[in-house]
């Protein structure tokens, strides 16, 4: 019903910057919190950061300063910029999404991630 896509992910310099985005498509009434999360390998999938219909923020320490999340609720799109990128910021990054469906039900969404590898 509802189809979360990813993409801007790649290989990428330590220092240097990346832009993710992450576009809802299907039978959406309206979108509340959109995120980001990401799982290293070997790791459990942790918050990176998560934006509400409004516009409130919300970061893991370890990316305050250097990411920032946007959105564009006509576009049901997020978009995650990476800047000052570091080897520990290598993961699979996943879209997640708060979705209330044309039939009025709520669901909560993943996207199907994107790679991101940072060089030392």
């Amino acid at each position: 019903q509802v189809q979360l896509v990813e993409s801007g992910g790649g290989l990428v310099q330590a220092g240097g910057s990346l832009r993710l985005s992450c576009e809802a498509s299907g039978s959406i009434f309206s979108i509340n919190t959109m995120g980001w999360y990401r799982q290293a390998p070997g790791k459990q999938r942790e918050l990176v950061a998560i934006i509400t219909s409004g516009g409130s923020t919300n970061y893991a320490d370890s990316v305050k300063g250097r990411f920032t999340i946007s959105r564009d609720n006509a576009q049901n799109t997020v978009f995650l910029q990476m800047d000052s990128l570091k080897p520990e910021d290598t993961a699979v990054y996943y879209c997640n999404a708060d979705v209330r469906t044309t039939a009025r039900v709520w669901l909560n969404n993943w996207g199907q991630g994107t790679q991101v590898t940072v060089s030392s």
